[in-house]
């Protein structure tokens, strides 16, 4: 029979928000990562009555909450919304044709054409393949009857997008 050495693997990933100076829940990090934090001292424990790890050392017992918040960092943080370009409307509208579903020759589309005073702005663009842009042509949805899959609006930015789901989360 051979024996084999007990090796114990920490697992990486556990469920702590990390939260910004002004207690925005900003993303999930990983138990050595929240670890490094404590220890340099540019995070703090919060107290919202949640679990806590303990991480030992041989000289060092570490008690590590569910929820840190930054010391540092700027507390008046503006999120702004890209710029409306073709990779960003892309990446939004899934890379398909907003009109027939289409992911072959994709345009970006005016709702409102810009021949009536449509803007060039996140809630008027959208993907449309060539063959649905030409067949639109200057016309609004309604008046082409090509109803859109989804209505345009602006992309959120990540970290707000979190708080959002956090806080979700929180209430049920």
């Amino acid at each position: 029979m051979t024996l084999r050495p007990y090796k114990y693997v920490l697992p990486t990933y556990r469920p702590i928000v990390l939260f910004s100076r002004n207690y925005l829940p900003m993303v999930r990090i990983n138990l050595k990562r929240a670890t490094v934090l404590l220890v340099t001292g540019r995070a703090e424990p919060v107290d919202l009555l949640g679990k806590t790890w303990q991480m030992r050392s041989p000289s060092l017992t570490l008690e590590i909450p569910e929820h840190l918040r930054l010391r540092a960092g700027d507390s008046e943080h503006i999120w702004k919304t890209p710029p409306v370009n073709r990779r960003e409307v892309l990446r939004r509208d899934g890379h398909s044709c907003q009109y027939c579903g289409s992911k072959r020759q994709l345009t970006l589309d005016h709702v409102v054409p810009r021949s009536q005073g449509g803007a060039h702005t996140w809630d008027n663009v959208v993907t449309a393949c060539a063959p649905c842009n030409s067949r639109k042509g200057a016309r609004t949805p309604e008046l082409a009857n090509m109803p859109l899959k989804q209505r345009p609006k602006a992309p959120m930015h990540p970290v707000v997008a979190f708080a959002e789901q956090f806080w979700k989360e929180q209430k049920n």
